[in-house]
Parts: structure tokens; C-alpha cells; sequence
């Protein structure tokens, strides 16, 4: 129980001593520790967050990690501490087999940040070996006639430990005929030999019984025992010989198992039995036991196993030769390993990002590599490159640790997702190389406003359209990803006639579909001019606008409408439009001019007139362009004198649209005939009915406007002859005038002028549904011109000095 106590604050003073060793080495980046073999499992090595000066919260962000060269995982990071910890119960002789100094190194990795710390731990021995023999018992036969003060070798003990714990003292024990004498190998090793201090005697004893005990330096000290068990013999002259004391061998780490190393090889001079030699080794490590075999009868050392010189570079073993007398000698055999290139460079990807965004600065970190190869020397010298042109680049991070990091900004647009290839090649002959890949997805960040796949659009709408019918449909695309490539379509704002431009149209906002939310009439809006804006999803989001023309497009819906003649009254009563026209009209005069318009545009508002109905159809003809209406040939005294002519204004839509003019055309050289027939018109009209009571009126004002004529003539007369002879001049005046023809007082044609320009504003009037007085004097005379005055009228009373009445008085204004 106090040995256990012992032991324990042993470990404990050793555990202390590696925390205070454990130091910081800032030039280099490594942090040492070292511990004590045999501890438990979680056993504190070292403060790796306090040395490294990294925050827990920091450790546990960023995925903190240990990672080592070998397969086993000696240690490991406690999370909530940020203590390194042993991760299994270590053992440093099996660890560190043939090295004295036994350290493991690791590297701590630091994924989030793409960082890696070196760190060397110290495993410190204890001793939990005791010495030890390879074989229990060992049997030695000696002749009678050795002669006192011979040596005999015996079998070394072994012990992992090392320093004080390893192998300290021989001790012999058990007969006065022998002795212990230890002698230092050229290692520094401690040989044990029998030494033979009294002379044997068959006889007296014939086997010796003998205890070698080997102890090691630890406290508490260890012990191994091995009998020895000693034959005297009738006497054996000659021992043993080797050829060679120490046998050196070079060979390469491949050479096939079951060659021949060497060929170990002893004499003795005896003869029969006693010049017998059989050969075994006499020292030999664990391992070496298992690559190599010694034939017993040739002396041949073979490869049992394959030999690697990653593992064990060098082998010393010692042969021995006994001959059949039970004498013996030794010889040291040390085997050489070299290395070959047969050990291809490894890539451990540490750390590495699987996604990067794309806006990403130059000389971002993505993956942290780490690069080994056994081998030795330029066989062990490993160069990487990345295959391809990529923008990426390796840079040498820490010992055998590259980063790989980006050359450039990226573009998603045109790479979306990179395999890297890294290789890895040694400088062996011939080279061995390997490969690993890093699949990197880059991240879509919202830099590409969407784009329209026209820079204008523009359709053409029939009018009388459909509500909610489809215009056209815009489409915008973006070089983006994901939510910032889903583009939405919304218009801008404006007017149309005073309302909402949302009023009119409207778009969808995930399709693109522009649909007319009301039908449109080309007579009142004829063009929209509208922007669209496509917007993506990002955040900020970036958007585009394109221009839309959206044309209305005529269709025939709209007949032509009859300016002049107006429409006619209801139950065909009275006229629609009274033309007057003198019965000495020559062929081709201008009658009337029938006026119209169409709302329609293009073709749908090309107008073309038909005279569709005429009371004499050869007396008058109809302009097929510009509706007006000419004579066609010469009055003759046979023809009415009034006619009904009725004009089909037709366009040229698809289907066609027509509308119908009625035109009353008199024929009257006189005033007289005039007021005749448009008194018998009158009178034929229905009593009682609107229409003909007004036509009534309209002779009646045409006879007060004739009379007021005739009034005003009068007064000119009076105020003329006033002058002269009033009395007696009075009554020839008045007896000259009634001989004098109508035409000396006013021209006939300004008399017809003036009845004709005064029966169209009369007929618009009559026949007006709103009782309005529109119509210019100039459109009128458009329609039928009055003959022009006679340059020298007659004097209205006989021979006059012109002079004088010139003047006296001024001329009678032309009517």
C-alpha cells in the first residue's frame, strides 16, 4: 500500500514538472508540453487556449481540432477548457520503440480561420518495465579442462525504460566455482559474462545450478531472473572462431523477403562432434526476431518480413557459434536499411471551406493541406501545384502545411462550382505522385441587375379590345442566383388622358404579361407610351426599366357621318338640304358638295360617294372622291324643277360602313319661280306636323327678307331722285321703272346668290334637330360660287354724267 502511495506522488511531481516545462515558442509557432506515459485517459498535457491567447467562445466558433501524422489519436481538445488532454493511456516503449527521446508531435487546427499551431509532447518515461531475459532458463556446457578466468557470454536482459529506469545491475548467484563480470559494450551496454574462477571437476559435480538477476535503477527497483544451468563435459581443446568480429550490411527497404543478407561464418579446429557448429543469436531485438531468420547449420541471415525503413533504419544483432563441446564465440551483425522511393506523398485536407462567396477579397483562405511522405531525403522532398489555370494559388503555411487561397475576385456568373486538383509529387526517381480534389461551390452575391431581352418593346393593340387581354409579355433575365435571380415586374407610374397609367394596363409581376385592363378606342387614345421595371430579389435589390409602345391599332367602328346635307327629318317631311340651281347651268357647274368625315383613321376613314337615288338620273353626277354634285348635262325645260338626289357615303373598313345623304336640288332662273316652288312645297307638306310648319315659316321668312329688299331698293330710289326733279320726275321715274327689266336693278346672279346663300342657312336651320344657325358663308360659297357682277352696270334712270354721279353719290353696293 505506502509502495502504491509512493508511485502516485511520483506521477504526480512528474506531471508537474511537464506542465512547467511545457513553453511557448513564438518564432517558430509551436507550443511543447510533456507528460508522463501511463496516464489515464483525459489527463491534462497543457492550457492550449491560454498559451495560444484564443478565447473558449472562439474555440468552440471556429471548430477547433487535433490532428496528428499517425492513425492512433493520442490527444485531443477539451471544448469547455481549452485544455490539450490525452485522448488513450500512452505507452512510450511502444510508442517510441528504438528513440530515447520520444516526442509526439501534433498540430492544432483552427478551421474557421484556416489557422494551424504546431505542438511537440514530451511522453516522459516511468518504470513500468522490469528487466527482462528472453528465455527463462539457460543451459551451458563446459569441458572439464576449462581452464579458471575463462569468460563465458550470457544472454542480456532487456528493458524499455529508460535513464535510471532502465537496466542497472547483474547480480550471480548459487556456486563458488563461478563469478559475475560485466563488461560495456561499444554502445554503452552492459554485457554480463560467467567467469570461471575454480576448476571443474566432473566428478564432484557434474551440473551447477546458477541465478542471474538483472534490476533496474526505479524506485522501487525492478528485477528479472534467468537460470543458468551449467554441464561440465569431458574436455573440448578449441572454441569457436568468426571469421569476421562485426559484420556490416546495406540493404535496400524492397529487397524480397527470403534473400540472403549475409552469411555469418565460425571455425573450429576440433574434430567430430566437438568441431560441430551451430549458430543462433545471441542478442536480438523483438522486432528483429521478426524480420530475420538464421539458418543454424550455414549460417545464413534471410529477410523473413518486409523490411521498411520508415519504421527501423538500422538492425544490430549478435550471432553466436557454439560447437558441439559447448564452447562458444560472438559476432556483432548491424544490417543497414536504406530507403527507397516506395512511399507515395499523402494529402490530409485539415481544413477546408466547401462554398465561398463570390465577392470573396483576394487571398481569402479555402482549404488548409497538409503533405507527407515517409520516405527520406529527396525521396521525402514533396512539391505541390494545383492542375489547371484557376484562380486559386497555394502558399506555405506552416512546416508541411499550404493554404490554398484565391488569385483573384471570382465570378459565379461564369464558374459556378470549381474542382480543385491538387497534386502532390516527390523527388524520387521515378517520381511518385498523388492527388486529392477540393470541390468548391461559389455563392451568388446579387451584382447583376436584371436585363431585358429587348431594349425596346412594342405591340400593336386592335381597338374594342377585350378587358384583361393580353398585350405582350416583357422577359428580363439575371446572371444571378437563386433569390437574387427572381425577377418582378411592376410598371412606373403615369397618366393617360388624365387618369392612372394602372387605370389602362397592368402587368404581371412574375410572368412579365402586360394585360389591357380596359378597352381601348383609337379615336381617343391612339399611343401609350409606359415603362416596365424588372427588380430581382437581392438585398439591396437591383433593378432595370424598358420602354413599352403600345400602339392602338383602328378598326372600322365608326360610319361616316354627313356634315352637309343634315340628316332629314322624322317622317320625311320637308326638305334636308335645298340646293338651287339656275336651269342655263352649263354641263359640269358645281350644284353642291356633299361634306363628311369618318372618326376611323387609314383606310377605315377613306370616304367614297355613290348617288344612289336621283329624280333624273342623267341630269346630274356625283364626284366619287370629293362628293360633289355637278350637272351632268343641260337643263331642259322638261325637267321638274325640283330633285331628290340621295348620296351613299361608303369607307373602306372591312366590313364597309356607309351613311345616306338626302339632297332637294331646285331649278330656277327667277326669284318668282323660287318662291313658286318652294310655296307648293309647303303646301304639300302635312298639316300639323313639325317639319312642315317650320318650312311654312321659312317661306314666310324669305318673303319678309324679299320685301325688306325691295324696301331698301325703294329707299335708294327716294334718296336718288330726291335731287332731282322731285314733283315732276317722280311719276316718269316711276312709269320708266316698270319697263325697265329686273336685271337693270341687280344682277340676276347676285340675286340668285343671295337666295341661294340664304336657302342653305334656312334649310340647316329647318332642319337642325337643336335649332342652331352654324354654317359659314364661306363653305357655301364653296358650294356654288355666284357669277361675278358685270364690270359697268346700266344707270338705273337713263343718261347721267357719270362724273358727277359718281361724285355725287356713291355706287349701289353689289349684293
Amino acid at each position: 500500500m505506502c509502495t502504491a502511495g509512493r508511485r502516485w506522488g511520483r506521477r504526480q511531481r512528474v506531471l508537474l514538472w511537464g506542465v512547467l516545462l511545457a513553453a511557448w515558442e513564438a518564432a517558430c509557432g509551436q507550443l511543447r508540453y510533456s507528460v508522463s506515459e501511463e496516464m489515464p485517459k483525459g489527463s491534462f498535457v497543457g492550457d492550449v487556449a491560454k498559451d495560444l491567447g484564443l478565447q473558449l467562445l472562439a474555440l468552440q466558433d471556429h471548430g477547433v481540432r487535433v490532428v496528428t501524422e499517425s492513425t492512433t489519436q493520442h490527444f485531443a481538445l477539451h471544448g469547455k477548457t481549452g485544455y490539450l488532454v490525452t485522448a488513450e493511456r500512452i505507452d512510450r516503449e511502444q510508442l517510441c520503440r528504438l528513440v530515447e527521446k520520444c516526442v509526439v508531435r501534433c498540430e492544432l487546427v483552427v478551421e474557421g480561420e484556416m489557422k494551424v499551431y504546431g505542438i511537440q509532447v514530451e511522453i516522459t518515461d516511468i518504470n513500468d518495465n522490469a528487466p527482462s531475459f528472453r528465455e527463462a532458463e539457460k543451459e551451458l556446457r563446459l569441458s572439464e579442462t576449462t581452464v579458471p578466468g575463462s569468460r563465458f557470454p550470457l544472454a542480456e536482459a532487456h528493458d524499455p525504460d529508460l535513464g535510471r529506469n532502465s537496466l542497472q545491475s547483474y547480480e550471480l548467484s548459487g556456486d563458488e566455482h563461478f563469478s559475475l563480470a560485466v563488461q560495456a559494450g561499444p554502445g554503452g551496454d552492459q554485457r554480463p559474462e560467467l567467469v570461471l574462477t575454480k576448476a571443474l571437476d566432473r566428478e564432484e559435480a557434474a551440473v551447477h545450478e546458477l541465478v542471474l538477476r538483472a534490476s533496474d535503477g526505479g524506485d522501487p527497483a525492478r528485477t528479472g531472473t534467468v537460470r543458468i544451468r551449467v554441464t561440465v563435459l569431458d574436455a573440448n581443446d578449441n572454441t569457436p572462431v568468426f571469421s569476421q568480429s562485426e559484420y556490416m550490411v546495406r540493404v535496400p527497404e524492397d529487397v524480397p523477403v527470403g534473400s540472403v543478407l549475409v552469411i555469418v561464418m565460425a571455425t573450429d579446429e576440433d574434430e567430430g562432434l566437438n568441431g560441430d557448429m551451430k549458430y543462433s543469436f545471441h542478442k536480438i531485438s523483438d522486432r528483429a526476431s521478426e524480420l530475420f531468420h538464421l539458418n543454424s547449420e550455414t549460417g545464413e541471415i534471410t529477410v523473413k518480413n518486409d523490411l521498411d525503413f520508415e519504421e527501423i533504419p538500422s538492425h544490430e544483432l549478435e550471432v553466436q557459434a557454439r560447437d558441439g563441446g559447448e564452447l562458444s564465440d560472438t559476432a556483432k551483425v548491424v544490417i543497414t536499411v536504406t530507403d527507397v522511393n516506395d512511399n507515395e506523398p499523402k494529402i490530409s485536407m485539415r481544413s477546408a471551406l466547401s462554398e465561398i462567396s463570390e465577392d470573396a477579397p483576394s487571398g481569402t483562405v479555402v482549404a488548409l493541406l497538409h503533405l507527407q511522405d515517409r520516405d527520406s531525403g529527396s525521396n521525402g522532398e514533396v512539391r505541390c501545384s494545383l492542375n489547371g489555370t484557376v484562380p486559386f494559388r497555394l502558399e506555405k503555411s506552416f512546416e508541411h502545411y499550404y493554404h490554398v487561397v484565391t488569385a483573384r475576385e471570382l465570378d459565379r456568373e461564369q464558374v459556378s462550382e470549381y474542382n480543385l486538383t491538387i497534386w502532390a509529387a516527390d523527388g524520387g526517381s521515378p517520381s511518385l505522385q498523388s492527388s486529392t480534389v477540393l470541390a468548391l461551390r461559389v455563392l451568388d452575391v446579387n451584382d447583376n441587375a436584371p436585363v431585358f431581352t429587348q431594349e425596346r418593346y412594342s405591340a400593336r393593340l386592335a381597338e374594342n379590345n377585350a378587358a384583361g387581354a393580353l398585350v405582350l409579355t416583357v422577359r428580363a433575365t439575371d446572371a444571378d442566383w437563386g433569390q437574387n435571380a427572381r425577377v418582378r415586374y411592376r410598371l412606373s407610374e403615369g397618366w393617360v388622358r388624365g387618369l392612372p397609367l394602372s387605370s389602362y394596363v397592368s402587368v404581371q409581376a412574375e410572368t412579365g404579361a402586360l394585360y389591357a385592363l380596359r378597352s381601348f378606342d383609337y379615336e381617343e387614345v391612339r399611343e401609350v407610351e409606359l415603362w416596365v421595371r424588372a427588380e430581382d430579389g437581392g438585398s439591396p435589390a437591383l433593378s432595370s426599366n424598358v420602354s413599352v409602345r403600345l400602339l392602338i391599332v383602328d378598326e372600322n367602328d365608326n360610319a361616316p357621318q354627313v356634315l352637309y346635307p343634315p340628316p332629314p327629318p322624322p317622317a320625311g317631311a320637308g326638305w334636308a338640304g335645298v340646293e338651287l340651281a339656275p336651269r342655263s347651268s352649263e354641263p359640269g357647274a358645281l350644284v353642291a358638295k356633299v361634306v363628311a368625315v369618318d372618326a376611323d383613321a387609314g383606310q377605315n376613314a377613306w370616304l367614297s360617294y355613290e348617288l344612289a337615288k336621283a329624280t333624273e338620273p342623267g341630269l346630274f353626277r356625283l364626284g366619287l372622291h370629293s362628293g360633289e354634285v355637278r350637272t351632268a348635262r343641260f337643263p331642259l325645260a322638261r325637267d321638274a324643277a325640283r330633285h331628290s338626289l340621295v348620296v351613299l357615303v361608303k369607307d373602306h373598313g372591312r366590313p364597309a360602313l356607309s351613311a345616306t345623304a338626302t339632297l332637294t336640288v331646285l331649278l330656277a332662273d327667277s326669284v318668282a319661280e323660287l318662291l313658286a316652288e318652294l310655296g307648293s312645297s309647303a303646301d304639300a307638306a302635312a298639316p300639323g306636323e313639325p317639319a312642315a310648319s317650320l318650312t311654312r315659316w321659312l317661306v314666310l321668312a324669305v318673303a319678309a327678307v324679299s320685301c325688306l329688299f325691295l324696301a331698301f331698293l325703294l329707299l335708294l330710289l327716294a334718296l336718288r331722285l330726291r335731287r332731282w326733279r322731285r314733283s315732276q320726275l317722280l311719276a316718269d321715274t316711276s312709269g320708266a321703272l316698270r319697263g325697265v327689266p329686273a336685271t337693270h336693278f341687280v344682277g340676276i346672279d347676285g340675286v340668285r346668290a343671295f337666295l341661294h346663300s340664304y336657302s342653305h342657312e334656312v334649310s340647316l336651320t329647318a332642319d337642325s334637330r337643336k335649332s342652331h344657325l352654324r354654317f359659314s358663308g364661306g363653305s357655301y360659297c364653296d358650294t356654288l360660287p355666284a357669277r361675278p357682277l358685270p364690270d359697268k352696270p346700266a344707270p338705273l334712270l337713263g343718261e347721267e354724267d357719270p362724273a358727277s354721279s359718281r361724285t355725287k353719290e356713291p355706287a349701289v353696293p353689289p349684293l
